[in-house]
Protein backbone atom coordinates (compact mmCIF):
# COMPACT_ATOMS: atom_id res chain seq x y z
CA UNK A 1 0.00 0.00 0.00
CA UNK A 2 2.48 2.64 1.28
CA UNK A 3 5.99 2.17 0.55
CA UNK A 4 7.74 3.22 3.71
CA UNK A 5 11.40 1.97 4.10
CA UNK A 6 13.30 1.22 7.32
CA UNK A 7 14.68 5.21 7.11
CA UNK A 8 11.52 6.44 7.17
CA UNK A 9 10.22 4.66 10.55
CA UNK A 10 13.87 5.60 11.87
CA UNK A 11 12.86 9.37 10.83
CA UNK A 12 9.25 8.98 12.65
CA UNK A 13 10.67 6.49 15.26
CA UNK A 14 12.77 9.74 16.21
CA UNK A 15 10.31 12.73 16.19
CA UNK A 16 7.57 10.59 18.53
CA UNK A 17 10.59 10.02 20.87
CA UNK A 18 11.60 14.05 20.93
CA UNK A 19 8.01 14.94 21.27
CA UNK A 20 6.28 12.50 23.43
CA UNK A 21 9.61 11.43 25.37
CA UNK A 22 10.62 7.58 26.49
CA UNK A 23 7.73 7.28 28.91
CA UNK A 24 4.78 8.08 26.81
CA UNK A 25 6.25 6.38 23.33
CA UNK A 26 5.73 2.89 24.29
CA UNK A 27 1.67 3.63 24.97
CA UNK A 28 1.46 5.72 22.13
CA UNK A 29 3.25 2.78 19.59
CA UNK A 30 0.80 -0.02 21.47
CA UNK A 31 -2.18 2.23 21.10
CA UNK A 32 -1.48 3.00 17.05
CA UNK A 33 -0.78 -0.32 16.45
CA UNK A 34 -4.07 -1.54 17.80
CA UNK A 35 -5.90 0.81 15.72
CA UNK A 36 -3.83 0.03 12.62
CA UNK A 37 -4.60 -3.80 13.34
CA UNK A 38 -8.58 -2.70 13.71
CA UNK A 39 -8.80 -0.50 10.32
CA UNK A 40 -6.50 -3.82 9.08
CA UNK A 41 -9.44 -6.37 9.66
CA UNK A 42 -12.37 -4.24 8.82
CA UNK A 43 -10.81 -3.42 5.49
CA UNK A 44 -10.16 -7.27 5.22
CA UNK A 45 -13.76 -7.88 5.86
CA UNK A 46 -14.74 -4.74 3.32
CA UNK A 47 -12.61 -6.84 1.01
CA UNK A 48 -14.51 -10.10 1.28
CA UNK A 49 -17.71 -9.00 1.35
CA UNK A 50 -17.14 -7.11 -1.95
CA UNK A 51 -15.97 -10.18 -3.73
CA UNK A 52 -18.53 -12.66 -2.10
CA UNK A 53 -21.24 -9.88 -3.73
CA UNK A 54 -18.95 -9.80 -7.12
CA UNK A 55 -18.99 -13.84 -7.11
CA UNK A 56 -22.90 -14.02 -6.18
CA UNK A 57 -23.14 -11.75 -9.14
CA UNK A 58 -21.15 -13.41 -11.29
CA UNK A 59 -22.94 -16.92 -10.44
CA UNK A 60 -26.58 -15.21 -11.29
CA UNK A 61 -25.34 -13.85 -15.02
CA UNK A 62 -23.61 -17.38 -15.25
CA UNK A 63 -27.38 -19.03 -14.57
CA UNK A 64 -29.36 -16.79 -16.77
CA UNK A 65 -27.15 -16.83 -19.53
CA UNK A 66 -27.06 -21.27 -18.71
CA UNK A 67 -31.30 -20.55 -18.67
CA UNK A 68 -31.29 -18.75 -22.18
CA UNK A 69 -29.39 -21.30 -23.64
CA UNK A 70 -31.22 -23.92 -22.18
CA UNK A 71 -34.54 -22.42 -23.20
CA UNK A 72 -33.75 -22.24 -26.58
CA UNK A 73 -32.33 -25.35 -27.17
CA UNK A 74 -35.55 -26.98 -25.18
CA UNK A 75 -37.59 -24.64 -28.07
CA UNK A 76 -35.57 -26.24 -31.00
CA UNK A 77 -35.74 -29.74 -29.90
CA UNK A 78 -39.82 -29.73 -29.25
CA UNK A 79 -40.44 -27.52 -32.13
CA UNK A 80 -40.34 -30.75 -34.72
CA UNK A 81 -43.51 -32.01 -31.92
CA UNK A 82 -45.55 -29.08 -31.71
CA UNK A 83 -47.52 -31.10 -34.77
CA UNK A 84 -46.23 -34.80 -34.41
CA UNK A 85 -48.57 -35.78 -37.33
CA UNK A 86 -48.22 -32.92 -39.76
CA UNK A 87 -47.04 -34.08 -43.14
CA UNK A 88 -43.71 -32.81 -42.61
CA UNK A 89 -43.22 -34.30 -39.27
CA UNK A 90 -40.93 -37.14 -38.06
CA UNK A 91 -43.55 -38.90 -36.85
CA UNK A 92 -45.21 -39.01 -40.40
CA UNK A 93 -42.77 -39.39 -41.86
CA UNK A 94 -41.12 -42.62 -40.03
CA UNK A 95 -44.78 -44.16 -39.67
CA UNK A 96 -45.48 -47.71 -41.95
CA UNK A 97 -48.01 -47.81 -44.38
CA UNK A 98 -51.48 -49.21 -43.21
CA UNK A 99 -52.08 -52.54 -44.59
CA UNK A 100 -53.60 -52.24 -48.20
CA UNK A 101 -57.22 -53.74 -48.52
CA UNK A 102 -55.97 -56.46 -50.59
CA UNK A 103 -53.31 -57.53 -48.45
CA UNK A 104 -53.25 -61.71 -48.13
CA UNK A 105 -51.62 -63.03 -45.54
CA UNK A 106 -51.56 -66.75 -47.37
CA UNK A 107 -49.18 -65.39 -49.81
CA UNK A 108 -46.60 -65.09 -47.04
CA UNK A 109 -46.67 -68.74 -46.69
CA UNK A 110 -46.72 -72.29 -48.95
CA UNK A 111 -48.42 -74.32 -47.15
CA UNK A 112 -51.97 -75.04 -48.95
CA UNK A 113 -54.15 -75.89 -45.97
CA UNK A 114 -52.83 -72.47 -44.63
CA UNK A 115 -54.08 -70.80 -47.81
CA UNK A 116 -57.14 -72.91 -47.58
CA UNK A 117 -58.49 -72.12 -44.23
CA UNK A 118 -57.55 -67.77 -44.96
CA UNK A 119 -59.40 -68.87 -48.35
CA UNK A 120 -62.47 -70.67 -46.40
CA UNK A 121 -62.24 -67.88 -43.69
CA UNK A 122 -62.63 -64.90 -45.98
CA UNK A 123 -65.68 -66.40 -47.90
CA UNK A 124 -67.25 -67.33 -44.87
CA UNK A 125 -67.11 -63.59 -43.66
CA UNK A 126 -67.40 -61.48 -46.70
CA UNK A 127 -63.43 -60.49 -46.70
CA UNK A 128 -60.55 -59.43 -45.02
CA UNK A 129 -62.78 -56.80 -42.87
CA UNK A 130 -65.28 -59.61 -41.71
CA UNK A 131 -63.03 -61.08 -39.86
CA UNK A 132 -62.86 -59.11 -36.83
CA UNK A 133 -66.14 -58.93 -36.69
CA UNK A 134 -66.23 -62.97 -36.68
CA UNK A 135 -63.47 -63.47 -33.98
CA UNK A 136 -65.32 -60.75 -31.61
CA UNK A 137 -68.52 -63.10 -32.19
CA UNK A 138 -66.58 -65.82 -31.28
CA UNK A 139 -64.67 -64.52 -28.61
CA UNK A 140 -67.80 -63.34 -26.83
CA UNK A 141 -69.41 -66.60 -27.27
CA UNK A 142 -66.80 -68.49 -25.69
CA UNK A 143 -67.00 -65.52 -22.97
CA UNK A 144 -70.64 -66.57 -22.10
CA UNK A 145 -71.00 -70.10 -22.29
CA UNK A 146 -67.53 -69.77 -19.55
CA UNK A 147 -69.84 -67.59 -17.64
CA UNK A 148 -72.86 -70.03 -18.05
CA UNK A 149 -70.83 -72.82 -17.06
CA UNK A 150 -68.83 -71.05 -14.06
CA UNK A 151 -72.68 -70.51 -12.61
CA UNK A 152 -73.84 -73.95 -13.14
CA UNK A 153 -70.45 -75.10 -11.34
CA UNK A 154 -71.47 -72.17 -8.48
CA UNK A 155 -75.07 -73.91 -8.18
CA UNK A 156 -73.92 -77.57 -7.45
Amino acid sequence: MFDIGFAELMVVGIMGLVVLGPEKLPTAARTVGLWVGRIRRSLGSIQREISAELKVEELKRTASVSKEQLDEELKEMSQPFARPFGEDSPAQKSAMDAPKSEFDPAAFTSDPSVKEAYAARADATGGIGGEASTQEQSSAADVASNTESSESKRDV
